[in-house]
């Protein structure tokens, strides 16, 4: 399961309905691919339709979609928002990442 913090749960539905999607519909489809600093780097993107492997979890109002293979990567993960001095955008607290690049956008297990 994902959690999503509720700073993060209204930026998703702000920049979800500036795009043309609709929070209550729609879903925020989050994943893990090859790459980034420390091997492994997190995908967030929205999306209208889950597919037949896909994990799919409800934090009111925000519905999140992970296909099978990165969900093994993400449990237990929160996904925030940070607007501060320090930088804005969306962090993933994930307790399965051993380490994590400076910027925060890649992990290794």
């Amino acid at each position: 399961m994902i959690k999503v913090s509720d700073t993060a749960k209204s930026k998703l539905a702000q920049l979800m309905s500036e795009e043309g999607f609709n929070v209550e519909q729609d879903f925020v489809r989050v994943g893990v691919k090859s790459g980034g600093c420390s091997g492994l780097s997190y995908e967030l993107k929205f999306d209208n339709a889950s597919g037949d492997t896909d994990k799919v979890f409800e934090d009111t109002p925000v519905k999140i979609a992970i296909d099978k293979k990165s969900f093994l990567y993400l449990v237990g993960t929160t996904l925030e928002y940070s607007g501060g001095l320090n930088g804005k955008g969306f962090v993933f607290n994930n307790p399965n990442a051993n380490r994590t690049c400076g910027c925060g956008e890649s992990f290794s297990l």
